[in-house]
């Protein structure tokens, strides 16, 4: 089954998102995003968590307008809260307090898990890639989010409760019948001198061998984004940590829009792979629910 539109769009809507928080979902929202730009998508980033991390990463402040209730009551639009972020074609929709209480003001409304989608009609034409920066946690928005989304990235650390945590998200969209939701799952904070880190990732590859083949590594040089208050690729370009999520960013492209690139490309972006930081992995097909 295929999700209802509500308009055409030629924007991609791009979901991070996991139930469990402190995952680096925000640090892969703000890399992604700027690489994205970087690469020749003019980018939209919205901030959805009422913490407002991604919106200090790129050094900026909370919206003191940007009231949940006004936008999904239609009270304000999105391109009225927009805000540069001073990196060309990456523009910001930040955080706002008032976001906590944003499942409430959707349960407020008819076809509460259709307004987010409405909302961002008035962004299709001005942006080639909107990624939405998601809170923790199940509610009526992670629903409206999987529901608007084209594709949800989903960082895991090698866990047993967030490898459960995948296997719900997976349940869900086969029982919503979202066969057109590509689900993007990768390994983070990984630690490999961890017996533990090294098991769980061997048996998640083998369960669900669709999985991005890229892991990032738990690194200070990857936590110290949030002192710098930059994108790695842009504070830090020459950097493994910057390498990276450049490999991680050109995997998640690629699936996203398929293209006859050489494999070489993967590994000179310094691809830190699941079995040995020095060598590269082949990437792995296209993610659909249906092939776990």
């Amino acid at each position: 089954m295929t999700r209802a539109r509500a308009y055409p769009r030629a924007v991609r809507i791009i979901a991070i998102t996991n139930i469990k928080g402190g995952v680096g979902k925000t640090t892969t929202a703000v890399n992604l995003a700027y690489l994205s730009a970087a690469g020749g998508w003019t980018t939209l980033l919205w901030d959805l968590d009422a913490q407002g991390g991604a919106t200090y990463a790129l050094g900026c402040d909370e919206h003191e307008h940007a009231s949940a209730r006004k936008l999904v009551a239609g009270k304000r639009e999105l391109p009225e809260l927009i805000l540069a972020s001073g990196y060309p074609g990456l523009d910001l929709l930040p955080a706002d307090f008032s976001y906590r209480n944003f499942a409430l003001h959707l349960a407020r409304r008819r076809h509460p898990t259709e307004r987010l989608l409405k909302m961002s009609r008035s962004l299709r034409e001005i942006y080639a890639a909107l990624f939405l920066d998601c809170p923790a946690g199940i509610s009526l928005l992670s629903e409206s989010v999987l529901r608007a989304a084209d594709a949800v990235i989903v960082p895991l650390v090698p866990t047993p409760l967030s490898v459960r945590m995948l296997v719900q998200l997976r349940d869900f969209v086969r029982r919503e019948g979202w066969n057109d939701l590509t689900l993007l799952p990768f390994f983070s904070m990984v630690d490999r001198r961890r017996t533990l880190h090294r098991e769980l990732i061997v048996q998640a590859r083998a369960e669900f061998p669709a999985m991005l083949a890229t892991e990032v590594p738990y690194w200070s040089e990857i936590e110290r984004m949030s002192v710098r208050r930059a994108p790695l690729p842009a504070c830090a370009p020459t950097s493994d940590a910057a390498r990276i999520y450049g490999a991680l960013w050109s995997e998640i492209r690629e699936r996203l829009e398929p293209s006859p690139r050489p494999a070489t490309a993967a590994r000179e972006l310094g691809r830190y792979p699941a079995s040995d930081p020095d060598a590269g992995l082949p990437r792995g097909a296209t993610l659909n629910p249906d092939t776990w």
